[in-house]
């Protein structure tokens, strides 16, 4: 059976990103691939090869993710959930893991293809797998097989045991949903890499430094500033600055480590603790580009369980 097994393993990265579009969780995504292939492993023997290895393991992971989405709650972003807070507001409550989209490591979701790297950011962007996560589960499912993976309908449809008028009808009402949702539009995945990593750069420089000006000019006219599981945001530079001045201000002097999340420039965040020259986790950072601006500034806090997860260490030191 190691045998069969590793002919699974080729398939992982792929199964990964699609269950994190599904799920909208990394962690929820890396327990449905492994669930996937311990009910592959189960089933081999009933495996006749009528369909690819690949369509049959994405029968298996869309059943599998199915089965996790049977509950009410949806992932989201704060800016799914309410209007932009002013940027001195107390900070609410912060809210349960599962209410929230997570980042994703460019490492469990990109294989060694450049081309198919390159084809699958677009889809992985924090604004899309938000937008997917309003679909039903099995229309989700539908648009992600048709859109994402170019499954065609008839394959989708033995895929998912319906019927490929089944399959091109919530094809159409998964398109209309996402159309009206109008997720915020990022030219991320299509801007050069060096250009991507000249902005990485200079924010890194800039927040390092707490340089406001120089943070400011790097910011598109109505970037988005979020930190999940705190269920608020705010929009626009000026809010920006006035929220890193004040509530933010612990921030200053930050450390910042250089990392791969959903396709875009992110970083391991480490804040200053009273220990000098150590400095401890306060976030993971992914930035969202549009215009050649960041337009998206998103502070994942939950850091107990992302930084384990992109492999960062639980303390900076300068050396």
């Amino acid at each position: 059976m190691n045998d069969v097994l590793q002919s699974f393993e080729p398939h992982r990265r792929e199964l990964c990103a699609y269950t994190y579009r599904m799920l909208g969780s990394s962690f929820e995504a890396e327990d449905a691939v492994q669930e996937t292939f311990t009910r592959a492993w189960n089933a081999h023997d009933t495996f006749e090869g009528r369909s690819s290895l690949r369509s049959w393991l994405y029968r298996i992971a869309t059943n599998v993710c199915l089965d996790m989405l049977k509950g009410p709650q949806r992932r989201a972003r704060p800016m799914d959930l309410a209007p932009a807070s002013e940027a001195g507001s107390p900070l609410p409550a912060p809210e349960p893991d599962y209410v929230w989209v997570e980042p994703i490591p460019d490492a469990m979701a990109f294989g060694a293809d450049p081309a198919e790297a390159a084809a699958a950011k677009e889809t992985l962007r924090l604004a899309f797998v938000a937008a997917v996560q309003h679909l039903p589960a099995r229309q989700r499912a539908v648009m992600l097989m048709r859109e994402v993976l170019r499954f065609s309908a008839q394959e989708t449809a033995e895929t998912l045991g319906l019927s490929p008028a089944s399959v091109n009808s919530a094809l159409q009402r998964a398109r209309s949903t996402i159309e009206n949702l109008h997720p915020s539009p990022t030219d991320g995945s299509q801007a050069p890499d060096e250009d991507l990593r000249r902005l990485a750069d200079d924010y890194m420089t800039a927040f390092q430094s707490y340089d406001m000006k120089a943070i400011t000019d790097l910011l598109h006219h109505d970037v988005a500033f979020s930190m999940p599981p705190i269920p608020m945001w705010i929009q626009g530079p000026d809010a920006v600055v006035e929220f890193l001045l004040g509530t933010g201000s612990a921030c200053r002097d930050s450390r910042l480590v250089p990392i791969g999340a959903n396709g875009l420039p992110a970083f391991g965040h480490y804040k200053p603790s009273e220990e000098p020259g150590v400095w401890s986790p306060w976030s993971v950072t992914v930035l969202e580009i549009a215009d050649g601006a960041i337009a998206g500034l998103n502070f994942f806090l939950d850091t107990p369980r992302l930084f384990p997860l992109f492999g960062l260490p639980n303390e900076y030191r300068e050396s």
